[in-house]
């Protein structure tokens, strides 16, 4: 049955949490969380909570669009600026401080053009999200005006760049010791007072 306002009237399915509208194995309560323990199992996981967030920016621009800030706007506003101000730091700062210079002591050339030019789009990233930032805070308190151009860019950028890092950087992982890796979650573990 499709969710419904207080007042009765449906909800586009895009202004709907995705845990409302499917059974994603994601969203299961019973589905295993990875562990610092396993740290690329981790950054994969924390790649489809940006996927999850990247995608509900867009769903929220449309959305105040049609219905204003209203509850629901206000609520995904907030998770989606919850997650990029402490999470996605977090996990740039994972792969910036532990995994890429493990993974250089590698000695692959490409690998290493790759993690270089993905430590270029975190800056970019951040740099749109300053400019998305605000128009979001405003959604949270109760303003929607039109979103703004940096919100789609950072959405679709974000995007493009967990693609880029599960296909040309997280495979070589596998190349890395069992004691690096197990360093690595520690230091993921400690960085997020685990």
């Amino acid at each position: 049955m499709p969710a419904r306002r207080k007042n009765g009237a449906r909800l586009s399915p895009a202004a709907v949490p995705r845990r409302q509208r499917d059974n994603s194995p994601a969203m299961l309560p019973n589905t295993p969380i990875p562990s610092f323990e396993s740290p690329i199992e981790l950054l994969t996981a924390c790649h489809d909570k940006v996927r999850r967030f990247a995608s509900l920016c867009g769903r929220l621009a449309e959305h105040t669009a049609r219905h204003g800030a209203d509850d629901q706007a206000r609520t995904a506003a907030a998770g989606i600026v919850r997650y990029f101000t402490i999470a996605a730091p977090l996990h740039h700062a994972d792969e910036e401080t532990d995994l890429f210079p493990a993974l250089r002591a590698l000695g692959d050339d490409a690998l290493t053009a790759a993690m270089r030019a993905l430590e270029d789009d975190h800056d970019a990233l951040d740099a749109l999200w300053h400019q998305a930032r605000p128009w979001l805070e405003a959604v949270q308190q109760g303003s929607a005006g039109a979103a703004p151009e940096a919100l789609a860019e950072f959405a679709a950028r974000y995007l493009r760049h967990v693609e880029r890092e599960e296909r040309e950087v997280f495979p070589f992982a596998a190349r890395l010791p069992e004691p690096t890796l197990r360093a690595i979650g520690q230091r993921m573990a400690q960085r997020r007072g685990a």
